[in-house]
């Protein structure tokens, strides 16, 4: 997966809302561009993989399954989680997601993404 961060957050309202793991709720597209570049200067080789699992009106549920090699250790990692979206003009206004990611090969459990 290429990181188009610029590309990404555009599929984002200006006051979005992300509430993602473990992390502290933040807002806004200036945040959100923040926490794509820290990703992906973490994740190389991102591969994501994401099937829709629901969608009423403005709400969707979606399942992914990613993995990638740990930049600062180079562990091969993978992950999985369930994100909620609410979308309002076609775009993400709030982005809820619940995750676990470990090394291959080793039992699972939550881990920074």
């Amino acid at each position: 997966m290429p990181w188009n961060v610029e590309g990404i957050v555009a599929g984002f309202t200006d006051d979005c809302i992300v509430r993602f793991g473990d992390l502290p709720e933040f807002r806004g597209k200036a945040e959100l561009a923040r926490f794509f570049r820290a990703r992906s200067a973490r994740q190389r080789g991102y591969r994501l993989r994401k099937e829709l699992r629901a969608m009423m009106g403005d709400v969707l549920a979606n399942y992914w399954e990613g993995e990638w090699e740990d930049a600062e250790t180079g562990a091969k990692m993978v992950g999985r989680g369930v994100e909620i979206w609410r979308l309002s003009g076609g775009k993400i206004a709030l982005w809820e997601a619940a995750f676990n990611a470990h090394e291959a090969g080793k039992a699972g459990g939550a881990g920074i993404l």
